[in-house]
């Protein structure tokens, strides 16, 4: 008989309390019904395994990630009207939970029961732990493949709980599966403190570790499956997450206790936890080096007939993160990023015909193009030699800007003078758009421009704010009356992220170091900056800030959401180093795309304005769940 588990912590309560109803008294699991052939041999007990994959391969969906859709790094213009008649949200549900829209009695983004674009983590946890209570199960299973299996399975239940977490906080710790005849309170699993839940979460991917390969030999057949390498490199994250402001003696959550009254944050901040994320950084970034892990390097396709060093190097940072499976990617998850419509804009005159070909809804706030830096490698406000206080002023494009902003095309100000990652993550009105047949970046016939206007007749397929996450898109993709999308993996993480990572947890131990600039420059490098030091002291209106702890702190901070700008990962920064509230108090600005004149569209329009509070950095649980399971505490302020 089917069974739909709500967090594993909820259904054998109800088997208890309404023995009255029958199909609570029949409940009989699938899996646990077919467990004798499901581990009957090798070949089943590895499509068991896969299955428990299936959770993982899904978070490649950006819609479904926390650190995409409530970054601010990229909005959604207007609520689609495609709610399911049981009340869930639809596809984009989670970017509007910056509306305000988030309440407790029916989660968006729901990963406790898997509602609401939320995925049943729970469930997924289960399975893994079915998997190691059975593993012995098959008998011609070769031992060596046996030990592999079971440390995927732990490096999968690991990282299902840190998603947890990071949403949730304190959470039950689901260790082993619990039988059908559990009782109920043996199913009303308490909370753990989030000291507690962040161990767990370690000590499993320290077993994993030990026995998974160092990296996949055969990656036709295995491309997907998780390494030691990428063990280490989530280790990595979760220390430097437990170590961060929101997990790490945390005032805003004191009061957070569970029911018998034990808070489930410290007190007091321990830096020690940032040595120990030093530390695993380290680690994992000497693993990956061991394997061959590398900065990307451009790999072309297609006839080329001209093609620049500007040009080479915005397709090198684009590539890093578009071309899959390359030495730079630490992680990649298997399926296809399936938006690229969503983050083009139309730059050719058949996708101008075609507005069903692409939609360019993923609207990147004028505040997020600000972030990138000048050419000189400081923020736009503090460089001395760039003019902040008339950015939004007019300028046609000129020859030394060629590459980027189409020559005699006019556009904001503040679109020229800044450093490579800026054109080769973000598109807007006027810039260069290489590739959709483009072949040839010297010929002036042949450039695609951004056409930032939107049709005023079509008030569904249109950008916000003149502003496109050209990041998202390869530039093999074509969009126009056959739309034809370069399809990539999504990275989960790259090397570059680690980089970074290991300088701010050097910061916090020791402040800043030699050590410490030489990861942050190594990535600047490749978009062509001078390092840290050399750009503050000869660009920057406050040239000592890098010498100072906090000052050094802001600057990595904002260097990795350029870096990682769109990847996924800045909405977990900036909840980890609770900044988001802070990102999230001014409206959302872009241009007024729907006028049809140079002066009317370059004037500032407020979008809408974010709704983001203290109670938002941590998601509510279902107030249904606290009902079946009275053990359980709702997430502070909800």
């Amino acid at each position: 008989m089917k069974i739909f588990i709500k967090a594993i912590l909820t259904i054998a309560s109800v088997v208890i309390l309404m023995s009255s109803c029958k199909k609570y008294l029949d409940v009989v699991p699938d899996d646990v019904a077919t467990l004798e052939s499901a581990f009957s041999n090798a070949n089943e007990a590895q499509a068991y395994l896969f299955g428990c994959y299936s959770t993982m391969q899904s978070l490649s969906d950006v819609r479904r990630n926390a650190g995409f859709t409530t970054s601010g790094e990229v909005i959604f213009p207007y609520p689609l009207q495609d709610q399911t008649t049981l009340g869930g949200q639809g596809g984009d549900g989670a970017f509007q939970i910056l509306r305000g829209t988030q309440n407790s009695a029916n989660p968006i983004l729901n990963y406790w029961d898997g509602y609401n674009m939320g995925l049943n983590m729970w469930q997924a946890i289960r399975k893994c732990n079915i998997f190691l209570a059975n593993i012995d199960r098959p008998i011609d299973l070769a031992a060596f493949q046996k030990t592999r299996w079971i440390a995927e399975a732990k490096f999968l239940k690991a990282y299902f709980h840190y998603w947890l977490i990071r949403m949730y906080g304190p959470i039950p710790i689901a260790d082993v599966e619990l039988p059908v005849s559990a009782t109920t309170e043996e199913v009303r699993l308490k909370q753990q403190t989030v000291d507690s839940c962040f161990n767990y979460v370690v000590k499993l991917l320290d077993e994993s570790i030990a026995d998974l390969p160092n990296a996949i030999q055969n990656v036709a057949a295995e491309a997907g499956r998780v390494t030691a390498t990428i063990a280490l490199a989530v280790k990595a994250e979760v220390l430097a997450t437990q170590a961060s402001p929101l997990f790490n003696g945390n005032p805003d959550y004191v009061g957070m206790k569970g029911k018998d009254g034990q808070s489930f944050f410290a007190a007091t901040a321990d830096p020690a936890k940032w040595k120990k994320a030093a530390d695993a950084c380290k680690a994992a970034i000497d693993a990956a080096t061991a394997i061959g892990g590398d900065l990307y390097q451009l790999r072309l396709s297609g006839n080329i007939i001209h093609m620049s060093d500007t040009t080479r190097r915005m397709l090198t940072i684009q590539g890093a993160f578009t071309d899959s499976w390359n030495p730079e990617q630490v992680w990649t998850l298997n399926p296809s990023f399936g938006w690229q419509y969503m983050a083009s804009p139309r730059v050719t005159a058949d996708a101008a015909a075609n507005v069903f070909a692409v939609y360019s809804n993923f609207s990147v706030p004028i505040g997020q193009s600000e972030l990138f830096y000048t050419n000189n490698g400081v923020p736009i406000n503090e460089d001395k030699n760039w003019d902040y206080t008339n950015r939004y002023k007019l300028q046609q494009g000129d020859a030394t800007h060629r590459y980027y902003i189409k020559q005699g095309y006019t556009c904001a100000k503040g679109n020229f003078a800044r450093e490579p990652r800026y054109y080769a993550d973000v598109a807007f009105d006027g810039s260069v758009w290489f590739g959709s047949g483009n072949t040839d970046d010297n010929n002036p016939n042949f450039i695609n421009a951004v056409n930032g206007f939107a049709s005023p007749p079509d008030q569904l397929r249109y950008n916000a704010t003149g502003y496109w996450a050209k990041k998202l898109v390869p530039y093999q993709s074509t969009a126009g009356q056959n739309s034809i999308w370069q399809a990539y993996s999504w990275p989960f993480m790259r090397l570059t992220s680690l980089w970074l990572l290991y300088a701010e947890c050097l910061n916090e131990v020791n402040g800043p170091s030699a050590e410490a600039y030489t990861w942050i420059d190594k990535v600047r490098s490749r978009a062509g900056l001078p390092g840290v030091l050399t750009s503050w002291s000869q660009y920057s209106n406050n040239p000592s800030k890098p010498t100072t702890k906090d000052g050094l702190r802001q600057i990595i901070h904002q260097e990795r959401r350029i870096e990682l700008a769109f990847e996924g990962q800045a909405g977990w920064d900036l909840r980890r180093w609770k900044e988001l509230q802070n990102v999230l108090s001014t409206p959302v600005q872009g241009w007024n795309v729907f006028n049809r004149t140079t002066a009317g569209y370059y004037q500032l329009s407020n979008v809408f304005q974010p709704i983001f509070s203290l109670k938002n950095y941590l998601y509510p649980i279902q107030d249904y769940d606290l009902l079946t399971n009275p053990n359980l505490v709702q997430t502070l302020y909800w």
